[in-house]
């Protein structure tokens, strides 16, 4: 199993969203990054546990837990015209863009701020792109220390 944390801006999608979907789970769909899209591709399977992070708002940071859900699979907003994730490069013989399933789990106990987590940058999350100056991924890996670093700040 391996450990990842998930970027979403709670006006798009947030915890509750996906809390509030059927079976708990949706696609994590319209990711166009290519980084982003080799882990979801190459690295991530079922069972794999996710930090669910929002960002882009008033107190960005980690507010719950996600697995991985399903295998990586194609992307389909990427072959819908009408979609704005739409990539008329990406074919069904040759998808450009995969995805992931991803369910609930639960909501942390409390919001885990990334101004806390990055006075942590210096010891057990040195590494965590996360805390780095000027990181902008939307799906980054945890190493298992991590996590359990994390998990302790509950």
């Amino acid at each position: 199993m391996r450990y990842w944390l998930m970027k979403s801006e709670p006006e798009t999608f947030s915890l509750d969203d996906l809390a509030a979907r059927p079976g708990r789970t949706e696609p994590w769909d319209g990711v166009r990054n290519y980084q982003a899209r080799n882990m979801m591709r190459d690295e991530m399977r079922p069972g794999d546990q996710v930090f669910f992070y929002h960002s882009n708002c008033a107190v960005p940071g980690i507010v719950g837990i996600a697995e991985i859900a399903g295998e990586p699979r194609p992307d389909p907003t990427a072959f819908d015209p009408e979609s704005s994730h739409h990539d008329p490069k990406s074919t069904l013989e040759n998808p450009r863009w995969h995805l992931v399933d991803v369910r609930y789990v639960r909501h942390l106990r409390r919001v885990i701020p990334l101004a806390e987590l990055k006075t942590h940058a210096a010891g057990v999350l040195n590494g965590l792109p996360l805390v780095r100056q000027g990181n902008r991924l939307s799906i980054m890996p945890v190493t298992p220390e991590q996590w359990a670093f994390i998990l302790s700040l509950e």
